[in-house]
């Protein structure tokens, strides 16, 4: 789990993957959330056309601090996405410049630091 940091005492784990599909994706954010107890995870897919597919999930006991909702849909617009919804603890979204996915996690994380 290189990919978890820890920003201000909460768990974070982003990760860019690439050829897995949108449904396949949550199933990997419920794992990480399993995994971590307590955690924001973000996970970026890259399809073959470019285009960015993301999905954010927050564990149960961080939902009165954190939306999944709010955290893609900043996510999504680094992409180029507008949009996309959820619930407080899975959230789904994508956007059409999957080279920004770095930019996208980085986003936020920084969200995450500034509310910390």
């Amino acid at each position: 789990a290189s990919d978890v940091t820890d920003i201000n005492g909460l768990k974070f784990m982003g990760r860019r993957v690439e050829g897995v599909e949108m449904k396949d994706l949550k199933g990997l954010a419920d794992e990480a959330k399993a995994q971590l107890g307590s955690a924001v995870i973000a996970l970026v897919n890259i399809g073959d056309d470019g285009k960015a597919g993301l999905v954010v999930a927050v564990t149960d006991d961080l939902t009165k601090r954190f939306s999944a909702v709010d955290l893609v849909r900043l996510g999504s617009e680094v992409l180029g996405g507008k949009g996309g919804g959820g619930r407080p603890d899975m959230a789904q979204a994508g956007g059409p410049d999957g080279s920004k996915a770095d930019h996208a996690l980085q986003a936020i994380a920084s969200l995450l630091r500034s509310a910390g």
